[in-house]
């Protein structure tokens, strides 16, 4: 993003009836954190603005059901929503606690007031519905139905499936969440806006920033509607009630007051660093602003704000992107609160977790599709990428400099063609990291996965480079090769900070460099002569492998046996040493591959494939590996 406008970035405000789980930790609060990351990165000044949104009917569904007050429900929820986001490595810049900011409710009223004052917004007589028992409103949580557009099931006032709205006496065989008999239709006066009337206005707004297609869709079908008038008050003892007389015992409906509480968290972010400029009631042409949410938040940030916006400040023309994404499922089927069909933030995040669930949630976060996660997943990432590839590597790394350059970083010596090969490489994937979290093509799922394609390729060039290592007539070769592969762990620290922050932090410090903060712009190089402290690093929760005759399978009960095989194999001499030389060391052929193998196999149990067989530290990682196996076949 080039621009010298603050850029305000804002994550949907959770609603506090519950904690936050995995499914939505993925979407707005890890997308919002990560771009604010890499911005500051590049030298933008940018925020992460969010809060509770204290005033939602689900709260007051919650209370009742706790025996609470609904003021003591948010509060409640709101600080375990804070301490899930600080456990995700995700600190927002405001975070406003709607029930209690300071003269948020004032500022609330004021803007409800220049609505009404636009002469749109009116209170209008419409159909709503009533518990046939109670006689109570329904609105939102306590009704459900079937959408009126698609049919899916849906609540009240908004379709999870389509994103379209209803409102309520549309629904299809409407239920009452207050009794079991169905509800009745009545009448209601309600301050009501004529959304019909503004298709241009939205589609001259989603014309000038970053808009999906997606959203622009929503819109095009929605204004397909003869007429949409949607009520922005409602009958309700919990929120802020409008000081207009027109309506009597009803609040600001929560959905049209986030539009004001995004910009009460400007002002309130700018009152904090001296920025007394920014005003809620006066919002400024040179503002950025960014909104992540989900695809059934749609409708409300993309199409009602703006309207709203353009009533409340018709002088202003917003500068808004938005980033979207899809419901994220686990195990095939949506995350559920009330079915207790979650795991819960605080039962998986953790200092040793932290790094392993914000990669493993950006590269499966639903981005234009929805997208599953699965513990086994999850724990197969954990094992087999992180550490099995990227720790691995790094240690692997780290104790190749201990063995040839005592620990420090050696100077390149004579460059290769494929040298320059790999180099180029690390700049293509230095490019798709940097495209993967730009604001135009802003795609978690592609960063973290070039940053792994980042890794495989370096332990590629290292197994490449590896069969001269301990060559003295190629030593300048192998020094350039070693500072390249030193080049690429430094890359990583630096491409993988907006999105596993503790993890760059602590490879910088193992690589002996400070935290990045700055964006690369070319391949580090690490300066000659830094000392390293690569090889027994943990970084991902797990023992790191262990080098050499330390290593962690010593006294795995296969190592005997595949002593006496490769010695067979490569008609080694009985006295040659082979625990901590990995197999290209020892002059393994194709061939000679292909035979290890079916021995593993016929002897064992075991498919392994050549890759795994040449990749492996050395040959007591290797005995260690296939013990594992071996005895997960047991199982």
């Amino acid at each position: 993003m080039s621009t010298s406008k603050p850029i305000f970035v804002f994550s949907t405000p959770p609603t506090p009836n519950g904690d936050l789980h995995l499914g939505h930790l993925s979407g707005p609060y890890l997308g919002a954190d990560a771009f604010v990351r890499f911005q500051r990165m590049n030298g933008a000044e940018a925020w992460h603005l969010t809060g509770s949104d204290d005033y939602q009917s689900y709260v007051v569904d919650r209370a009742r059901r706790d025996g609470r007050s609904p003021a003591e429900t948010a509060a409640h929820y709101s600080a375990e929503i804070a301490e899930t986001l600080a456990l995700m490595d995700i600190r927002p810049d405001q975070y406003t606690v709607t029930n209690t900011a300071d003269a948020y409710r004032e500022g609330l009223q004021a803007f409800f007031s220049r609505l009404a004052a636009s002469g749109k917004v009116d209170p209008a007589a419409n159909e709503a519905l009533f518990d046939a028992v109670t006689g109570e409103y329904l609105y939102e949580v306590d009704v459900s139905g079937g959408c009126p557009t698609c049919r899916a099931p849906a609540g009240g006032n908004i379709c999870e499936e389509c994103g379209e709205p209803n409102f309520c006496a549309d629904l299809v065989d409407p239920r009452s969440g207050r009794s079991d008999t169905p509800p009745r239709q009545g009448s209601q006066l309600r301050y009501s806006l004529p959304l019909h009337e503004f298709a241009d206005a939205v589609a001259e707004h989603h014309a000038r920033g970053r808009v999906p297609v997606r959203l622009k869709e929503l819109a095009e079908r929605l204004f397909r509607r003869e007429r949409m008038d949607v009520p922005i008050t409602h009958p309700s003892a919990w929120g802020v009630p409008p000081v207009e007389t027109g309506v009597n015992g009803q609040v600001i409906w929560v959905w049209p007051e986030m539009s004001y509480g995004f910009l009460y968290g400007i002002q309130s972010l700018g009152a904090r660093l001296g920025r007394n400029g920014w005003h809620a009631d006066a919002p400024s042409p040179d503002w950025k602003i960014v909104h992540f949410f989900g695809y059934d938040n749609s409708f409300y940030h993309a199409i009602l704000y703006p309207v709203l916006y353009r009533l409340a400040h018709p002088e202003w023309s917003p500068d808004i992107d938005y980033h979207v994404n899809e419901f994220y499922l686990l195990e095939g089927e949506k995350f559920s609160t009330s079915r207790r069909h979650a795991i819960w933030g605080k039962d998986i995040l953790g200092p040793d977790t932290v790094d392993a669930v914000r990669f493993f949630l950006s590269r499966s976060r639903p981005e234009g599709r929805r997208t599953n996660f699965s513990r086994e997943a999850y724990e197969t990432a954990l094992r087999d990428d992180l550490v099995g590839t990227w720790q691995h590597w790094l240690n692997d790394l780290g104790a190749r400099v201990d063995k040839l350059y005592g620990g420090l970083a050696p100077a390149p010596g004579t460059w290769t063609p494929e040298h320059h090969a790999f180099r180029a490489r690390l700049g293509e994937r230095l490019t798709g990291v940097t495209g993967g979290l730009s604001p135009d093509g802003f795609s978690l799922n592609r960063a973290a996965g070039e940053l792994h394609r980042l890794v495989e390729d370096a332990r590629r060039f290292a197994r490449e480079e590896g069969s001269i290592a301990g060559s003295t007539r190629w030593a300048d070769q192998t020094r350039t090769a070693i500072a390249l592969e030193l080049a690429a762990a430094n890359l990583l620290a630096h491409c993988a900070a907006p999105v596993m922050p503790r993890f760059s932090e602590r490879l910088a410090a193992s690589l002996g460099i400070a935290a990045p903060t700055e964006w690369p712009q070319q391949i580090p190089l690490l300066p000659p002569e830094t000392r390293l402290d690569l090889a027994r690093q943990t970084f991902f929760g797990a023992e790191a492998p262990k080098v050499g005759a330390q290593a962690a399978g010593a006294d795995a009960p296969l190592l005997p046996w595949l002593r006496d095989l490769l010695r067979t194999t490569l008609q080694l001499p009985e006295q040659a040493a082979l625990d901590d030389r990995p197999l290209n060391e020892l002059g393994l052929e194709s061939l000679q591959t292909v035979a290890l193998q079916y021995q593993i196999l016929e002897e064992l149990g075991v498919d392994i494939s050549g890759e795994e067989l040449m990749s492996a530290a050395d040959v007591t990682a290797l005995a260690a590996l296939l013990d594992d196996r071996a005895e997960a076949m047991r199982i």
